[in-house]
């Protein structure tokens, strides 16, 4: 009778009725499914470090590497332009899969978002023009610098665009950012002393002057282009490959433009590919894709993995260095090394992170201790980003991520 009374309420109670045993397993099912996306999402956090700290260091190493090699050397202009061809082209082939094959469908996609909306084209040429003189100019950096010295100097780029965005848009840094910036000009100060005080032997055909001044410029232009791009691009609709594909079109033009200037007449007499080797090439391929990969992996990157995945790279690169390159590491360059890589963790840390870490890591019974109810947004996403991603210092050059 009595399971004849519990039909009979539950019937009475409607189509729409749900009794407790169907409500508790519907939450712990939704909690078991939560479990499983927080395990998820930490397994691509831990890929995407991995992903992000051997780009920023592989970069460096490899055209420094290439740069340094007997024999002929490679026309810096050329593989900046191969570098965009490339990139434009692998955006306009996952442009082609996202339209399903569809040429027709993709021809009038790109001729509505380019040519007829050219003003937005237009809008990227500033930036493509800053872009492209930063990939020349830090050829001219890593060819003077030693991969290490070069490392930790382009961390500045972390100041200029802190402040950049303080006077274009407004944006105040929280006391720790400034003081982390302070902490930071000084661990780069050091370094470039110990560098002018002759730490080591270097190459004859070295100029630590003209490298200098190459990453300073290079980092002005960083921190501009980023805060201009979100000046100018808030609201905009293009995804992420249709923009790179329009940085790449802009990239190649003036990378032309460039090459002629510069090394018109050498390219013509030598050859474009003059010096290429599969170390050269690699160096392009880096270029080219090592944007775009990082571009993907970097929504499931919050500032403080990116931070983090900026202070090991400068230690790799340091390590590789010493073994590739015979570095000399004094305690001068170690402090200095160690400034900056305190300084872009303490950065990295915005507002309310702390509270953000606590809230995921005070559990003492599994990752799924902190389970949200149905409906409600999973603790994972501590992503703490100011605008677009674009704007973040930890970024490598033309990604833009909506």
């Amino acid at each position: 009778m009595a399971a004849v009374g519990a039909g009979s309420s539950t019937a009475a109670a409607g189509p729409g009725a749900v009794s407790a045993g169907t409500l508790e397993a519907g939450t712990a099912s939704a909690g078991e499914e939560l479990c499983v996306r927080i395990a998820g999402h930490r397994r691509l956090k831990y890929i995407s470090l991995a992903v992000l700290v051997v780009q920023n260091a592989s970069l460096i190493l490899s055209i420094r590497y290439a740069r340094t090699l007997p024999g002929d050397r490679f026309f810096a202009t050329t593989a900046v332009v191969m570098a965009e061809v490339l990139k434009g082209l692998t955006c306009l082939l996952l442009l082609f899969a996202q339209k399903r094959g569809n040429v027709k469908h993709l021809v009038l996609f790109l001729h509505e978002a380019i040519l007829v909306q050219y003003v937005d084209t237009l809008k990227l040429a500033v930036p493509s023009l800053i872009y492209t003189l930063q990939n020349n100019l830090q050829y001219v950096a890593i060819s003077n610098l030693p991969a290490a010295t070069f490392q930790v100097t382009y961390q500045l780029k972390i100041l200029t665009t802190a402040l950049f965005s303080v006077l274009m848009l407004n944006r105040s840094l929280s006391r720790l950012q400034w003081a982390s910036l302070l902490l930071l000009f000084t661990g780069v100060a050091i370094v470039q002393a110990q560098q002018a005080g002759g730490g080591g032997p270097r190459p004859l055909d070295q100029n630590p002057g003209a490298g200098l001044a190459a990453v300073v410029a290079s980092c002005l232009s960083s921190g501009f282009a980023g805060v201009y791009f979100e000046k100018i691009l808030k609201g905009s609709s293009g995804s992420v490959w249709l923009r790179n594909l329009q940085l790449g079109l802009f990239g190649t033009a003036l990378g032309l433009v460039g090459l002629w200037w510069a090394e018109g007449t050498a390219v013509a007499r030598r050859g474009f590919f003059f010096g290429y080797t599969p170390a050269v090439w690699g160096v392009v391929l880096n270029q080219a894709f090592g944007g775009l990969l990082v571009a993907v992996v970097v929504k499931y990157a919050d500032n403080i993995l990116k931070g983090f995945a900026t202070s090991l790279s400068i230690v790799l690169s340091t390590v590789a260095s010493i073994r590739l390159f015979g570095f000399h590491l004094d305690p001068l360059f170690a402090l200095g090394a160690g400034l900056v890589i305190g300084a872009v963790y303490l950065y990295s840390l915005p507002r309310g992170a702390v509270k953000a870490i606590a809230s995921t890591t005070t559990s003492t019974s599994g990752p799924c201790i902190h389970q949200q109810p149905p409906g409600q947004p999973p603790p994972m996403q501590l992503s703490s980003h100011r605008g677009d991603l674009i704007t973040e210092p930890f970024l490598p050059k033309s990604v833009l991520v909506k």
